[in-house]
């Protein structure tokens, strides 16, 4: 009999809050300063100093506890965590322990074929390590450098059970949870610049429901090395298993370049650390009040923005998922909409025309280009309000489905309003059917062999007519209107 393997999967993910300050100090939290620029003696841990929390990173920290299901604590305790690293000023990080923000919260993740709840053990505020730069030079030089530009960063940590049992649960549990973060406001989740950091507890057992040894992984920089790394530390855990080797419970890297974990450290274990409350900084206490005046102040979040739109703009699943992805996105959607919606009433066009048609040139065009340019849709050259009017020009017949792509096209170069552009390179669409029927009668004469097809019954032979009228036009012509009246010169 084959044996079976039941992965499972833990995630500690770290989140540089989106605070003006540190947070237990008046520094800027920024990133990029020159080494060393943003720091202060509390910062840097010298002697008699005294910390003091930042309200605004407690409030963010709220923020994402009540929207990710949590038990929130009514009192939450600081506590130093001691050990020693080149890196950590104080050598303490001040972090929480035994009473964290919030207990027992949980995010809802879409698998194929069903919804998947994933429990969420505890979040908690913390204050980030600075950063150690490695120089390897000859074999005479080698050091490390220290900036403190990032000690004392408020991070919020959130720490799963260990639900997950697969990379590719892992990696949608993690895009998920950085929508929300998002949507909230709360951090930018950028992973180059270390706003979002992510590692993992891998255990592999032989029966279902029992957890088996556990392995850290750390130095994963992005969503895809995440997903290979719990790839790989699952296939070498089978491995070891079916060799009949013991598992170690250890912290390991993952190699980018090697595409592998490799071993830096034997696993500690809480006591190894000594916890004991920290005595610089009071208790906290949450009252109701401020708790309901948080969840009363949050947006709507991706999973219901995603239903609504399906709902209420009558969208395909897919394309709601598009638009809900990043809520720059879904705002440039909605106010697309609301600049077309006058139009539907004014020349008769069904709102889900408008909707779909929106939807359409967003998805395609608009994303299309960003991607192509990297550039954010924040820092996008075209408004809502100027494509609503180039989609209004095709609804109205002022341009072509083709020659508002061209229009399109010079709008992202250069900002430029779309009526401003049509005007300036004569692209309105040609619908006066007298001036269309001399161009007709020309293509006529000059293709005898098309005119004869489509008599003898080749309807195909009237697409290569029309297209025709198109090239002496340039693409002015409107189609409808061509292929009215070469039915009817052709009759």
């Amino acid at each position: 009999m084959e044996m079976k393997f039941y992965p499972a999967i833990g995630l500690e993910v770290h989140v540089h809050l989106k605070t003006k300050t540190k947070l237990f100090c008046s520094c800027a939290n920024e990133f990029g300063a020159p080494p060393n620029t943003n720091i202060c003696p509390i910062c840097t841990g010298q002697p008699g100093v005294l910390p003091t929390i930042n309200k605004k990173a407690v409030e963010l920290a709220l923020r994402t506890a009540v929207a990710l299901n949590f038990k929130i604590s009514h009192y939450s305790v600081f506590a130093r965590k001691n050990y020693f690293y080149p890196d950590l000023p104080k050598n303490y990080q001040i972090s929480q322990y035994e009473l964290p923000l919030g207990r027992d919260g949980y995010l809802e993740v879409s698998l194929k074929e069903s919804v998947k709840k994933i429990r969420i053990q505890r979040i908690h505020l913390e204050e980030d390590a600075g950063k150690l730069l490695h120089a390897i030079g000859s074999q005479e030089l080698h050091y490390s450098l220290v900036d403190f530009n990032r000690a004392g960063i408020p991070l919020l940590e959130i720490v799963t059970a260990p639900d997950i049992t697969s990379p590719e649960e892992a990696y949608l549990f993690l895009q998920e949870l950085k929508k929300i973060l998002q949507y909230l406001e709360v951090s930018d989740c950028d992973m180059e610049k270390g706003n979002l950091r992510c590692d993992a507890n891998v255990s592999v057992s032989t029966k279902e429901g029992i957890l088996g040894v556990k392995t850290e992984v750390k130095n994963m920089n992005s969503f895809k090395a995440i997903k290979e790394a719990l790839s790989y530390e699952i296939n070498r855990q089978v491995e070891l298993i079916k060799s009949g080797e013991k598992i170690i419970q250890e912290t390991r890297l993952w190699n980018d370049k090697t595409s592998s974990t490799s071993s830096m450290r034997t696993k500690e274990y809480a006591h190894d650390y000594r916890y004991f409350p920290e005595p610089d900084l009071p208790p906290m206490e949450f009252t109701n009040e401020w708790i309901e005046e948080i969840r009363n102040t949050l947006p709507e979040l991706p999973q219901a923005k995603l239903k609504r739109f399906e709902e209420t703009y009558k969208l395909s699943h897919y394309d709601a998922t598009v638009l809900t992805e990043d809520k720059n996105i879904a705002n440039f959607y909605e106010d697309t909409v609301k600049e077309l919606s006058p139009l539907a009433e004014k020349i008769n066009i069904p709102k889900e025309k408008i909707y779909e048609t929106a939807s359409n040139w967003i998805t395609t065009e608009l994303l299309g280009y960003l991607n192509k340019a990297g550039v954010e849709i924040k820092d996008c050259k075209i408004t809502p309000k100027m494509l609503a009017e180039l989609v209004s020009f095709i609804f109205d017949g002022t341009i072509s489905g083709k020659i508002a792509k061209t229009v399109f096209s010079e709008m992202c170069g250069t900002g430029e309003p779309p009526r401003n552009i049509i005007t300036k390179k004569g692209l309105i669409q040609i619908t006066d059917e007298n001036a269309l029927l001399k161009i007709i009668e020309e293509v006529i004469r000059e293709n005898a062999k098309a005119v004869e097809e489509y008599k003898s019954g080749k309807e195909k032979a009237l697409g290569a007519l029309v297209g025709a009228v198109m090239k002496k036009t340039m693409g002015r012509a409107n189609p409808q209107v061509v292929n009215k009246l070469l039915k009817e010169q052709l009759k």
